[in-house]
Parts: structure tokens; C-alpha cells; sequence
């Protein structure tokens, strides 16, 4: 039924081990093979090609739906509809930004310091155009091909640039002076497919176990019982976020709780649940939320 776009490149990984968390495994030859499956009814092709050319194709139905950065759907103007940003990426789950930097010793502070006629490196021309002509400022935009903070000073004055942490801007002597745009990873569609009912309830279905899979990660189950006289002890020590469910037990001085809880910290909460009264506490993996 769908015709799939995946990205290749620094994001190919994180992807194809979100999709198998969701169930959704991709399969493929080769690490280097364009064409893929996914054993699902709902997807009848799978292609892997670059992010910077997804939205476009989509925008042009040759797909119906796909994977790329809010970057790259601004830099190509591409008209797709947005199912929803997906919190992942190559590093970490927040977003990237896209960013003007100079060099750390120069005396620009903003961008409305930078002078007329301001070379500028990058790999969002378009973007980096539009920007800089709304800001009045004439800039000399210059494609860039990679590698792109490595032609400050010499060959640009300034560049504009994807980041996610910052450490290679500041290992190569570079500030940061504005942010153009905050881009996260998003599921994008065909807007033709999109008002397709059939398709739409597929796109639907496939972003219901996405996001699912996002929102399990770094999540545990807690399940544990608890004499009922230590019962608000035990839920005093469980995270403010976290909502149990509270079973009575054949015992009636006991209850069953179960939580959900982050998998950060867990090693510090389970020693203060039995020092708080639990018992048999189980700590399990979780696949899926689904709210």
C-alpha cells in the first residue's frame, strides 16, 4: 500500500533500530543496498536514500511516506504534510540546530554585525540565502560539500551549520551567534496519499507504533507487592511522575503495584522500595507505550 522513504547516512541506524523496536524491521541484501522490505501489509516498498532528497521526492509523489529533518524540508521548500516530529536522532534523542558560527576571536557578537558581502559556507544554501536576505544583510553564499567549519577563516567568514552538541564548532575555535532554525526528525507524507482514507489510516498505524517505541525508550515496569500497612511508604518513594496501579491480592494485607518508571535512577529506587516494605520486585523491559 505505502511507498517508504528511509534516510541513508548518519541517521540510517538510529532508524532502522527504531523500526525493529517498533516491530517494523526492515530488511535489506546488504548495509550498502538502496531497495529494502518491511514484512508488514501496510508497506509495499522500502527505499533508502539521502535525507536531503526525501522531501522532495515526496513532495513529488514518488513515495508516499518517509523520514527526514525539518532541515531539509525547509531547505527544499518541499510542500509534505508532517505526521509528527520523532525525538531521535544519530547522537542523542534532542534536536539538532542549524546555526551561524564565526570565529571565536572575531568581534562579531551578532549576525547584524557581520558586514555586506559576508562569505558564508554551508550545506543549506537555500536556507542560508533566505535567512540572510531577511535579515538584510548581502551575503556571498557558498555551497559546501562537508567539512564545512574546516574553511573558517581562510576561505569564508562565517558558516552556517547543523549541530547537536556543539563540540566540533568549539574544537575548531568557532561561536555560535544565531540559531536560523531548531530541527527534529519527523515523519513526512505525500500530501496526495495523505488524503487517500486508506492510506492515511496506514500512516496512522505505522506512527502509532513509532512513536510507541520512542516513548518505551529509557522506560522500565516495576511490578512488586507490599504489605497494605507500608503501601503509602513504598508509593511515597516512586517517582512524582509515576502513576501505579494497585491490585488486592488473595492476602488481604497485601496489594500488587505496578509502575512505569525511568530506567534512569532505577538502581537507587529499588533498594528504597524494599527498604520502604516491597517485596518480590521485578524489574521488566517495555517494548511499547501507547497512550
Amino acid at each position: 500500500m505505502l511507498k517508504l522513504v528511509l534516510p541513508k547516512g548518519s541517521l540510517e541506524k538510529a532508524t532502522l533500530e527504531l523500526f525493529e523496536a517498533a516491530d517494523l524491521r526492515v530488511h535489506r541484501n546488504s548495509a550498502v543496498t538502496y531497495q529494502a522490505t518491511v514484512n508488514d501489509p501496510r508497506i509495499d516498498s522500502v527505499r533508502i536514500l539521502r535525507p536531503q532528497e526525501i522531501p522532495s521526492y515526496l513532495a513529488e509523489g514518488l513515495f508516499d511516506l518517509g523520514i527526514a529533518g525539518r532541515d531539509w524540508v525547509e531547505e527544499t521548500s518541499s510542500d509534505v504534510v508532517s505526521l509528527g516530529q520523532l525525538q531521535y536522532s544519530k547522537v542523542s534523542d534532542s534536536p539538532v540546530r542549524i546555526i551561524v558560527a564565526v570565529p571565536g576571536d572575531s568581534p562579531w557578537q551578532k549576525v547584524e554585525d557581520l558586514p555586506q558581502g559576508v562569505r558564508i559556507s554551508s550545506e543549506y544554501p537555500q536556507l542560508t540565502t533566505r535567512y540572510f536576505a531577511e535579515k538584510g544583510i548581502e551575503a556571498d553564499v557558498r555551497l559546501s560539500y562537508g567539512a564545512t567549519e574546516a574553511k573558517v577563516p581562510d576561505i569564508v567568514d562565517a558558516i552556517v551549520d547543523l549541530t547537536e552538541t556543539g563540540s566540533s564548532l568549539r574544537k575548531a575555535g568557532l561561536k555560535i551567534i544565531d540559531t536560523l532554525l531548531t530541527s527534529r526528525t519527523e515523519l513526512i507524507a505525500n500530501r496526495e496519499a495523505y488524503e487517500d482514507p486508506q492510506k492515511r489510516a496506514a500512516m496512522e498505524d505505522l506512527l502509532v507504533l513509532i512513536q510507541g517505541a520512542l516513548r518505551a525508550r529509557g522506560h522500565v515496569l516495576l511490578k512488586l507487592n507490599v504489605p497494605t500497612a507500608q503501601l503509602e511508604s513504598v508509593i511515597a518513594e516512586l517517582p512524582a511522575m509515576a502513576s501505579p496501579t494497585v491490585m488486592a491480592l488473595a492476602h488481604d494485607d497485601m496489594k500488587a503495584l505496578e509502575t512505569v518508571v525511568p530506567k534512569k535512577g532505577v538502581n537507587t529506587l529499588i533498594p528504597a522500595l524494599k527498604a520502604a516494605g516491597a517485596r518480590d520486585i521485578l524489574e521488566l523491559p517495555i517494548a511499547k507505550i501507547v497512550e
